[in-house]
Protein backbone atom coordinates (compact mmCIF):
# COMPACT_ATOMS: atom_id res chain seq x y z
CA UNK A 1 0.00 0.00 0.00
CA UNK A 2 1.73 3.52 -1.04
CA UNK A 3 1.44 5.99 1.17
CA UNK A 4 -0.94 9.20 -0.35
CA UNK A 5 0.38 11.87 -1.75
CA UNK A 6 0.97 15.16 0.68
CA UNK A 7 -0.99 18.28 0.24
CA UNK A 8 0.69 20.83 -1.14
CA UNK A 9 2.81 22.95 0.03
CA UNK A 10 0.86 26.92 0.77
CA UNK A 11 2.87 29.78 0.12
CA UNK A 12 1.48 33.43 0.13
CA UNK A 13 3.74 35.97 -1.48
CA UNK A 14 3.56 39.24 0.57
CA UNK A 15 5.34 42.23 0.98
CA UNK A 16 4.89 46.35 0.20
CA UNK A 17 2.79 47.43 -2.74
CA UNK A 18 4.91 47.64 -6.08
CA UNK A 19 8.18 45.70 -4.81
CA UNK A 20 7.48 43.01 -7.36
CA UNK A 21 5.08 40.46 -5.80
CA UNK A 22 3.40 39.20 -9.12
CA UNK A 23 6.94 39.08 -10.85
CA UNK A 24 8.50 37.10 -8.85
CA UNK A 25 4.99 34.76 -9.39
CA UNK A 26 5.46 35.01 -13.10
CA UNK A 27 9.38 33.97 -13.05
CA UNK A 28 8.44 30.67 -10.65
CA UNK A 29 5.24 29.62 -12.66
CA UNK A 30 7.39 30.58 -16.25
CA UNK A 31 4.04 32.43 -17.10
CA UNK A 32 4.27 36.03 -18.27
CA UNK A 33 0.21 36.50 -18.41
CA UNK A 34 0.04 35.81 -14.82
CA UNK A 35 -1.46 38.80 -12.78
CA UNK A 36 -0.83 42.04 -13.83
CA UNK A 37 2.36 43.61 -13.68
CA UNK A 38 2.52 47.70 -13.62
CA UNK A 39 5.09 50.43 -12.20
CA UNK A 40 1.53 51.84 -10.97
CA UNK A 41 1.36 51.41 -7.15
CA UNK A 42 -1.76 48.94 -5.54
CA UNK A 43 -1.71 46.66 -9.15
CA UNK A 44 -2.82 43.57 -7.00
CA UNK A 45 -6.21 44.00 -5.41
CA UNK A 46 -7.37 40.58 -4.41
CA UNK A 47 -5.76 37.33 -3.69
CA UNK A 48 -4.62 35.20 -6.79
CA UNK A 49 -2.94 31.27 -6.79
CA UNK A 50 -0.86 29.26 -9.27
CA UNK A 51 0.08 25.46 -8.53
CA UNK A 52 3.11 23.92 -9.28
CA UNK A 53 2.75 20.08 -10.07
CA UNK A 54 5.52 17.49 -11.27
CA UNK A 55 3.69 14.41 -13.04
CA UNK A 56 0.71 15.12 -12.06
CA UNK A 57 1.10 15.66 -8.41
CA UNK A 58 0.56 19.30 -6.91
CA UNK A 59 3.67 20.05 -4.99
CA UNK A 60 3.28 23.88 -4.30
CA UNK A 61 0.80 26.58 -4.11
CA UNK A 62 1.23 30.13 -4.68
CA UNK A 63 -0.99 33.05 -3.47
CA UNK A 64 -0.20 36.24 -4.84
CA UNK A 65 -1.61 39.16 -2.47
CA UNK A 66 -2.18 42.93 -2.57
CA UNK A 67 0.44 45.37 -1.01
CA UNK A 68 0.24 46.14 2.66
CA UNK A 69 -0.13 50.11 2.20
CA UNK A 70 -0.17 51.42 5.87
CA UNK A 71 1.32 49.00 8.17
CA UNK A 72 2.61 51.86 10.39
CA UNK A 73 -1.03 53.01 11.48
CA UNK A 74 -1.68 48.71 11.36
CA UNK A 75 0.65 48.32 13.75
CA UNK A 76 -0.59 51.14 16.16
CA UNK A 77 -3.85 50.10 15.81
CA UNK A 78 -3.34 46.28 16.74
CA UNK A 79 -1.63 47.69 19.83
CA UNK A 80 -4.54 49.18 20.97
CA UNK A 81 -6.66 46.72 20.69
CA UNK A 82 -5.17 44.83 24.27
CA UNK A 83 -7.83 45.06 26.96
CA UNK A 84 -6.05 46.34 30.61
CA UNK A 85 -4.10 43.46 31.50
CA UNK A 86 -4.32 40.94 28.09
CA UNK A 87 -1.19 39.37 26.79
CA UNK A 88 -2.15 38.41 23.43
CA UNK A 89 0.02 36.35 20.93
CA UNK A 90 0.22 37.78 17.50
CA UNK A 91 -2.44 35.02 15.74
CA UNK A 92 -4.95 36.18 18.77
CA UNK A 93 -4.73 39.59 18.15
CA UNK A 94 -5.02 38.95 14.92
CA UNK A 95 -8.16 37.13 14.67
CA UNK A 96 -9.43 39.57 17.23
CA UNK A 97 -8.32 42.47 14.17
CA UNK A 98 -9.79 40.16 11.31
CA UNK A 99 -13.36 40.53 13.21
CA UNK A 100 -13.63 43.80 13.63
CA UNK A 101 -14.88 46.37 11.17
CA UNK A 102 -12.21 47.95 10.31
CA UNK A 103 -10.47 45.09 9.05
CA UNK A 104 -13.03 45.49 6.22
CA UNK A 105 -13.10 49.05 5.70
CA UNK A 106 -9.96 51.29 6.81
CA UNK A 107 -7.21 48.23 6.24
CA UNK A 108 -8.76 45.89 4.05
CA UNK A 109 -6.02 45.44 1.58
CA UNK A 110 -3.65 44.56 5.10
CA UNK A 111 -6.64 42.33 5.99
CA UNK A 112 -6.80 40.45 2.64
CA UNK A 113 -2.90 39.34 3.20
CA UNK A 114 -3.25 38.68 6.87
CA UNK A 115 -6.08 36.02 6.31
CA UNK A 116 -3.97 34.43 3.19
CA UNK A 117 -0.75 34.10 5.36
CA UNK A 118 -2.89 32.52 8.54
CA UNK A 119 -3.77 29.48 5.98
CA UNK A 120 -0.72 29.05 4.27
CA UNK A 121 2.44 27.35 5.59
CA UNK A 122 4.90 30.37 5.57
CA UNK A 123 5.04 33.50 3.56
CA UNK A 124 8.08 34.98 1.12
CA UNK A 125 8.31 38.78 2.18
CA UNK A 126 9.66 40.24 -1.17
CA UNK A 127 11.70 43.28 -0.85
CA UNK A 128 12.49 45.90 -3.45
CA UNK A 129 16.37 45.85 -2.71
CA UNK A 130 16.84 49.27 -4.48
CA UNK A 131 14.68 50.74 -1.81
CA UNK A 132 15.76 52.72 1.10
CA UNK A 133 15.29 50.26 4.33
CA UNK A 134 11.97 52.77 5.96
CA UNK A 135 10.39 51.96 9.26
CA UNK A 136 7.18 51.08 7.49
CA UNK A 137 9.53 47.69 6.19
CA UNK A 138 10.04 46.82 10.14
CA UNK A 139 6.28 47.48 10.60
CA UNK A 140 5.27 45.48 8.06
CA UNK A 141 7.25 42.81 9.27
CA UNK A 142 6.17 43.20 12.75
CA UNK A 143 2.81 42.81 11.75
CA UNK A 144 3.40 39.66 9.84
CA UNK A 145 5.06 38.30 12.18
CA UNK A 146 2.27 38.31 14.11
CA UNK A 147 0.62 35.25 12.00
CA UNK A 148 3.30 33.17 13.92
CA UNK A 149 4.49 31.89 10.02
CA UNK A 150 7.85 30.90 9.26
CA UNK A 151 9.03 34.18 6.42
CA UNK A 152 11.40 34.01 3.95
CA UNK A 153 12.52 37.28 2.87
CA UNK A 154 13.46 37.64 -0.83
CA UNK A 155 15.72 40.25 -2.20
CA UNK A 156 14.59 41.00 -5.23
CA UNK A 157 16.28 43.39 -8.20
CA UNK A 158 19.50 42.64 -6.87
CA UNK A 159 21.07 43.10 -10.36
CA UNK A 160 20.17 46.47 -10.61
CA UNK A 161 23.43 48.96 -10.24
CA UNK A 162 21.70 50.74 -7.76
CA UNK A 163 20.36 47.82 -5.04
CA UNK A 164 21.13 48.25 -1.28
CA UNK A 165 21.57 45.10 -0.35
CA UNK A 166 23.97 45.00 2.52
CA UNK A 167 22.07 47.26 4.27
CA UNK A 168 18.86 45.15 3.70
CA UNK A 169 20.84 42.33 5.08
CA UNK A 170 21.77 44.09 8.06
CA UNK A 171 18.11 45.05 8.87
CA UNK A 172 16.84 41.68 8.33
CA UNK A 173 19.40 40.43 10.39
CA UNK A 174 18.33 43.14 13.66
CA UNK A 175 14.88 42.02 13.12
CA UNK A 176 15.75 38.08 13.78
CA UNK A 177 15.21 36.88 10.14
CA UNK A 178 19.09 35.75 9.09
CA UNK A 179 17.51 33.12 6.52
CA UNK A 180 16.98 35.21 3.15
CA UNK A 181 17.39 34.82 -0.77
CA UNK A 182 18.74 36.70 -3.42
CA UNK A 183 16.73 36.90 -6.49
CA UNK A 184 15.72 38.86 -9.77
CA UNK A 185 12.49 38.38 -11.47
CA UNK A 186 13.45 40.16 -14.46
CA UNK A 187 16.74 38.73 -14.52
CA UNK A 188 16.99 35.75 -12.48
CA UNK A 189 20.21 33.66 -11.57
CA UNK A 190 20.67 30.58 -13.06
CA UNK A 191 20.30 28.46 -9.64
CA UNK A 192 17.74 31.50 -8.20
CA UNK A 193 15.13 29.04 -7.59
CA UNK A 194 16.71 25.93 -6.38
CA UNK A 195 18.44 28.44 -3.77
CA UNK A 196 14.73 30.02 -3.07
CA UNK A 197 13.07 25.90 -2.36
CA UNK A 198 16.94 25.28 -0.95
CA UNK A 199 16.03 28.03 2.15
CA UNK A 200 12.63 27.03 2.28
CA UNK A 201 13.48 23.36 2.86
CA UNK A 202 15.59 25.03 5.76
CA UNK A 203 12.62 26.70 7.31
CA UNK A 204 9.95 23.85 6.47
CA UNK A 205 11.63 20.35 7.04
CA UNK A 206 8.45 18.75 6.72
CA UNK A 207 8.22 19.53 2.88
CA UNK A 208 11.66 18.87 2.20
CA UNK A 209 10.86 16.38 -0.38
CA UNK A 210 8.11 18.23 -2.29
CA UNK A 211 10.52 20.82 -2.57
CA UNK A 212 13.50 18.86 -3.86
CA UNK A 213 11.15 17.04 -6.31
CA UNK A 214 10.57 20.38 -7.57
CA UNK A 215 13.98 21.35 -7.24
CA UNK A 216 15.12 18.09 -9.53
CA UNK A 217 12.35 18.89 -12.26
CA UNK A 218 13.01 22.19 -12.99
CA UNK A 219 16.85 21.28 -13.45
CA UNK A 220 15.78 18.18 -15.88
CA UNK A 221 13.15 20.97 -17.51
CA UNK A 222 15.64 23.73 -18.16
CA UNK A 223 18.27 20.89 -19.47
CA UNK A 224 15.32 19.69 -21.95
CA UNK A 225 14.77 22.83 -22.99
CA UNK A 226 18.63 23.51 -23.55
CA UNK A 227 19.21 20.27 -25.79
CA UNK A 228 15.37 21.26 -27.89
CA UNK A 229 16.27 24.68 -28.10
CA UNK A 230 19.89 23.80 -30.12
CA UNK A 231 17.75 21.12 -32.32
CA UNK A 232 15.98 24.28 -33.49
CA UNK A 233 18.65 26.14 -34.64
CA UNK A 234 20.75 22.99 -35.96
CA UNK A 235 17.56 21.85 -37.90
CA UNK A 236 17.57 25.68 -39.14
CA UNK A 237 21.01 25.67 -40.24
CA UNK A 238 20.70 22.43 -41.72
CA UNK A 239 17.88 23.61 -43.63
CA UNK A 240 20.02 26.70 -45.42
CA UNK A 241 22.86 24.57 -46.10
CA UNK A 242 20.66 22.32 -47.99
CA UNK A 243 19.37 24.40 -49.82
CA UNK A 244 19.78 24.68 -53.25
CA UNK A 245 18.32 26.98 -56.51
CA UNK A 246 18.41 26.79 -60.29
CA UNK A 247 18.05 29.26 -61.91
CA UNK A 248 19.02 30.37 -66.22
CA UNK A 249 21.97 32.24 -66.57
CA UNK A 250 19.72 35.06 -67.11
CA UNK A 251 20.46 38.51 -65.13
CA UNK A 252 17.12 39.49 -64.72
CA UNK A 253 16.22 35.76 -63.37
CA UNK A 254 19.14 35.01 -61.65
CA UNK A 255 18.53 38.57 -59.66
CA UNK A 256 14.34 37.30 -59.12
CA UNK A 257 15.83 33.80 -57.89
CA UNK A 258 18.10 35.61 -55.38
CA UNK A 259 15.60 37.34 -53.97
CA UNK A 260 13.09 34.49 -53.44
CA UNK A 261 16.10 32.85 -51.59
CA UNK A 262 16.77 35.89 -49.24
CA UNK A 263 12.95 35.59 -48.59
CA UNK A 264 13.28 32.32 -47.95
CA UNK A 265 15.98 32.34 -45.86
CA UNK A 266 14.27 34.74 -44.22
CA UNK A 267 11.10 33.56 -43.38
CA UNK A 268 12.70 30.28 -42.55
CA UNK A 269 15.31 31.96 -39.54
CA UNK A 270 11.85 33.83 -37.89
CA UNK A 271 10.07 30.65 -38.01
CA UNK A 272 13.16 29.38 -35.77
CA UNK A 273 12.80 32.59 -33.85
CA UNK A 274 9.34 32.74 -33.58
CA UNK A 275 9.70 28.93 -31.82
CA UNK A 276 12.40 29.56 -29.42
CA UNK A 277 10.16 32.20 -28.33
CA UNK A 278 7.18 30.33 -27.78
CA UNK A 279 9.44 27.84 -26.95
CA UNK A 280 10.89 29.51 -23.52
CA UNK A 281 6.95 30.83 -23.08
CA UNK A 282 7.68 34.50 -24.27
CA UNK A 283 5.78 36.45 -26.49
CA UNK A 284 6.59 37.62 -30.36
CA UNK A 285 6.53 41.27 -28.75
CA UNK A 286 9.14 40.73 -26.22
CA UNK A 287 11.56 40.82 -28.94
CA UNK A 288 12.38 44.62 -30.06
CA UNK A 289 15.00 46.25 -31.55
CA UNK A 290 18.60 46.85 -29.72
CA UNK A 291 21.98 45.83 -31.37
CA UNK A 292 20.47 42.90 -33.23
CA UNK A 293 16.47 43.79 -33.34
CA UNK A 294 13.12 42.25 -34.27
CA UNK A 295 11.15 44.76 -35.37
CA UNK A 296 7.42 44.24 -35.15
CA UNK A 297 8.34 40.48 -34.15
CA UNK A 298 10.72 40.30 -37.43
CA UNK A 299 14.75 40.39 -36.85
CA UNK A 300 15.48 44.05 -38.18
CA UNK A 301 19.24 43.88 -39.49
CA UNK A 302 19.41 42.82 -43.14
CA UNK A 303 20.55 39.12 -42.94
CA UNK A 304 22.73 39.62 -46.28
CA UNK A 305 24.07 42.92 -45.52
CA UNK A 306 27.79 42.48 -45.22
CA UNK A 307 27.40 45.26 -42.33
CA UNK A 308 25.75 42.55 -40.17
CA UNK A 309 28.38 40.40 -40.13
CA UNK A 310 31.01 42.73 -39.54
CA UNK A 311 28.97 44.05 -36.61
CA UNK A 312 29.07 40.28 -35.59
CA UNK A 313 32.79 39.94 -36.30
CA UNK A 314 32.38 37.80 -39.47
CA UNK A 315 35.63 38.11 -41.34
CA UNK A 316 34.79 39.28 -44.78
CA UNK A 317 36.67 39.87 -47.78
CA UNK A 318 35.85 41.70 -51.01
CA UNK A 319 34.59 38.47 -52.99
CA UNK A 320 33.22 36.91 -50.05
CA UNK A 321 31.48 40.01 -49.07
CA UNK A 322 30.26 40.49 -52.63
CA UNK A 323 28.50 36.96 -51.84
CA UNK A 324 26.81 37.56 -48.64
CA UNK A 325 25.52 40.97 -49.86
CA UNK A 326 23.66 38.54 -52.44
CA UNK A 327 23.01 35.69 -50.00
CA UNK A 328 23.84 33.17 -52.28
CA UNK A 329 26.90 31.10 -53.00
CA UNK A 330 27.49 30.44 -56.51
CA UNK A 331 28.98 26.87 -57.22
CA UNK A 332 32.30 26.36 -58.26
CA UNK A 333 31.56 24.98 -61.59
CA UNK A 334 29.50 28.28 -62.53
CA UNK A 335 32.85 29.98 -63.52
CA UNK A 336 33.71 26.93 -65.99
CA UNK A 337 30.38 28.15 -68.01
CA UNK A 338 32.12 31.14 -70.00
CA UNK A 339 34.77 28.42 -71.28
CA UNK A 340 31.66 26.93 -73.05
CA UNK A 341 29.82 23.85 -72.71
CA UNK A 342 32.18 21.38 -74.85
CA UNK A 343 35.32 22.95 -73.23
CA UNK A 344 33.27 22.28 -69.66
CA UNK A 345 32.42 18.65 -70.27
CA UNK A 346 36.37 18.07 -71.76
CA UNK A 347 37.78 19.51 -68.23
CA UNK A 348 35.29 17.45 -66.24
CA UNK A 349 36.06 14.18 -68.62
CA UNK A 350 40.17 14.75 -67.56
CA UNK A 351 39.55 15.98 -63.77
CA UNK A 352 40.88 19.44 -64.48
CA UNK A 353 37.98 20.84 -62.01
CA UNK A 354 38.37 18.28 -59.14
CA UNK A 355 35.87 20.32 -56.77
CA UNK A 356 33.04 18.96 -59.58
CA UNK A 357 33.26 15.39 -58.92
CA UNK A 358 30.48 15.20 -55.87
CA UNK A 359 28.03 17.12 -58.37
CA UNK A 360 26.73 14.20 -60.39
CA UNK A 361 23.46 14.91 -61.82
CA UNK A 362 23.29 18.68 -61.46
CA UNK A 363 26.08 19.06 -64.09
CA UNK A 364 23.92 18.17 -66.81
CA UNK A 365 21.84 21.45 -65.74
CA UNK A 366 24.84 23.22 -65.59
CA UNK A 367 26.10 22.55 -69.00
CA UNK A 368 23.04 23.84 -70.23
CA UNK A 369 23.53 27.10 -69.08
CA UNK A 370 21.87 26.52 -65.37
CA UNK A 371 22.97 28.40 -62.12
CA UNK A 372 22.73 26.76 -58.93
CA UNK A 373 22.42 29.09 -56.06
CA UNK A 374 23.06 28.04 -52.36
CA UNK A 375 23.40 29.71 -48.56
CA UNK A 376 26.97 31.26 -48.55
CA UNK A 377 28.91 30.27 -45.68
CA UNK A 378 29.10 33.59 -44.11
CA UNK A 379 25.43 33.61 -43.88
CA UNK A 380 25.35 30.26 -41.67
CA UNK A 381 27.89 32.27 -39.97
CA UNK A 382 25.57 35.18 -39.01
CA UNK A 383 22.24 32.81 -38.79
CA UNK A 384 23.86 30.78 -35.49
CA UNK A 385 25.45 33.76 -34.05
CA UNK A 386 22.16 35.40 -34.29
CA UNK A 387 20.20 32.22 -32.69
CA UNK A 388 22.95 31.87 -30.03
CA UNK A 389 22.69 35.43 -28.82
CA UNK A 390 18.61 35.28 -29.11
CA UNK A 391 18.89 31.64 -26.72
CA UNK A 392 21.35 33.46 -24.41
CA UNK A 393 19.35 35.90 -23.69
CA UNK A 394 15.96 33.57 -23.09
CA UNK A 395 18.14 31.58 -20.98
CA UNK A 396 18.54 35.08 -18.56
CA UNK A 397 15.60 36.58 -19.15
CA UNK A 398 12.85 36.42 -15.87
CA UNK A 399 9.34 36.25 -16.99
CA UNK A 400 8.34 39.22 -15.66
CA UNK A 401 10.57 41.19 -17.69
CA UNK A 402 8.96 43.72 -19.27
CA UNK A 403 11.30 45.33 -21.32
CA UNK A 404 12.35 44.27 -24.60
CA UNK A 405 15.13 41.56 -25.26
CA UNK A 406 18.19 42.93 -25.71
CA UNK A 407 21.40 40.93 -27.41
CA UNK A 408 24.64 41.50 -27.54
CA UNK A 409 27.69 41.31 -29.68
CA UNK A 410 28.91 37.31 -28.51
CA UNK A 411 32.95 36.83 -27.23
CA UNK A 412 33.26 33.27 -28.46
CA UNK A 413 35.20 33.00 -31.96
CA UNK A 414 33.17 29.17 -32.59
CA UNK A 415 31.04 30.70 -35.84
CA UNK A 416 33.26 33.85 -36.12
CA UNK A 417 35.49 32.20 -37.80
CA UNK A 418 37.49 29.06 -39.05
CA UNK A 419 35.93 25.91 -40.29
CA UNK A 420 31.85 25.14 -40.20
CA UNK A 421 30.88 21.68 -38.69
CA UNK A 422 31.02 19.36 -40.59
CA UNK A 423 27.31 18.03 -40.32
CA UNK A 424 26.69 21.73 -42.72
CA UNK A 425 29.77 20.53 -45.71
CA UNK A 426 27.68 17.47 -45.41
CA UNK A 427 24.30 19.12 -46.06
CA UNK A 428 25.48 20.66 -48.33
CA UNK A 429 25.78 17.24 -50.77
CA UNK A 430 22.55 16.63 -49.86
CA UNK A 431 19.73 19.17 -50.82
CA UNK A 432 17.03 16.67 -49.57
CA UNK A 433 17.73 17.25 -46.48
CA UNK A 434 16.07 21.00 -46.54
CA UNK A 435 12.44 22.02 -46.10
CA UNK A 436 12.97 25.00 -47.93
CA UNK A 437 13.72 22.45 -51.40
CA UNK A 438 10.94 20.85 -53.45
CA UNK A 439 10.93 17.21 -52.70
CA UNK A 440 12.46 17.53 -49.62
CA UNK A 441 13.19 14.15 -47.05
CA UNK A 442 13.43 15.18 -43.84
CA UNK A 443 13.07 12.08 -42.19
CA UNK A 444 16.15 10.79 -43.36
CA UNK A 445 17.91 8.80 -40.59
CA UNK A 446 21.58 10.24 -41.91
CA UNK A 447 19.89 14.03 -41.60
CA UNK A 448 18.76 13.61 -38.38
CA UNK A 449 21.96 12.29 -37.38
CA UNK A 450 23.60 15.44 -38.44
CA UNK A 451 20.81 17.84 -37.23
CA UNK A 452 21.85 15.92 -33.37
CA UNK A 453 25.29 16.51 -34.19
CA UNK A 454 24.86 19.85 -35.05
CA UNK A 455 22.79 20.32 -31.70
CA UNK A 456 25.71 18.91 -29.59
CA UNK A 457 28.42 21.52 -31.03
CA UNK A 458 26.02 24.79 -30.07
Amino acid sequence: MTDAPKAPLKLAVVGHTNVGKTSLLRTLTRDVGFGEVSHRPSTTRHVEGARLSVDGEPLLDLFDTPGLEDAIALLDYLERLERPGERLDGPARLARFLEGSEARQRFEQEAKVLRQLLTCDAGLYVIDAREPVLAKYRDELEVLAGCGKPLLPVLNFVSSANHREPAWREALARLGLHALVRFDSVAPPEDGERRLYESLALLLEQARPQLERLIADQQTQRHARQQSAARLIAELLIDCAACRRSVVSDAEQEQQAIGELHKAVRQREQRCVEALLKFYAFRPQDAAASDLPLLDGRWGDDLFNPETLKQLGVRVGGGIAAGAAAGAGVDLLVGGLTLGAAALAGAIAGGALQTARSYGGRLLGKIKGQRELTVDDNVLRLLALRQRQLLQALEARGHAAMDSIQVATPQDKSWREGKLPEALSKARAHPQWSSLNAHSKLSQGERQEQVEALARQL
